[in-house]
């Protein structure tokens, strides 16, 4: 079978693209347009493949990378320590003994922890704060000093705050344990 030219109506071969005679674009079989037609897909699946694998590899790339950074790298002091807050914060408030309840944790700047407690029963006007700052507060000291539960805060230097409430929400009083003080 040949292919004719529809410019000059010359034959040519059959797998011939121009004209033997003129140089004119032949136009060629069905077969052969529907050849032509599906190599344009056949690219655009090629390029879909290159950006499969293209993505694949940046997935992968940055999976490896977050892992060795989360494996080389811990993550930071005040993130931790926001982590412990979130955590002991479920189990709050806790009555620590008849007058005192834990409030909850808040996590300060500067690697400091602040225990909230509320005095049950009392209001403001009826404590004495010099009598607290006398009998609390060293105990406090002397449980940030020896604790087992303290040990994470004593190795990391952690300052904790311990602030105190009334049973209406109004502040009494602030002691303040720095790692100077527990070392």
């Amino acid at each position: 079978m040949k292919n004719t030219c529809l410019n000059c109506e010359n034959e040519n071969n059959t797998n011939a693209k121009y004209c033997s005679a003129c140089g004119y674009q032949l136009h060629g079989t069905e077969d052969q347009n529907s050849s032509t037609a599906t190599a344009p897909r056949k690219a655009a699946k090629t390029d879909k493949k290159f950006d499969l694998k293209t993505l694949l590899g940046f997935t992968i790339g940055f999976a490896i990378m977050f892992a060795a950074t989360q494996f080389f790298f811990k993550p930071s002091m005040d993130k931790q320590l926001t982590e412990f807050a979130n955590e002991f914060n479920k189990t709050c408030p806790m009555s620590v003994d008849q007058y005192t309840t834990l409030k909850n944790i808040s996590v300060l700047p500067d690697k400091t922890i602040q225990y909230n407690y509320v005095l049950v029963g009392i209001t403001k006007e009826q404590v004495q704060v010099d009598t607290v700052k006398k009998y609390i507060f060293p105990q406090v000291l002397q449980y940030a000093k020896t604790h087992p539960d303290m040990k994470f805060f004593r190795d990391n230097d952690i300052t904790l705050n311990y602030s105190y409430a009334d049973k209406t929400g109004a502040f009494i009083t602030k002691y303040t344990v720095t790692p100077q003080m527990y070392k």
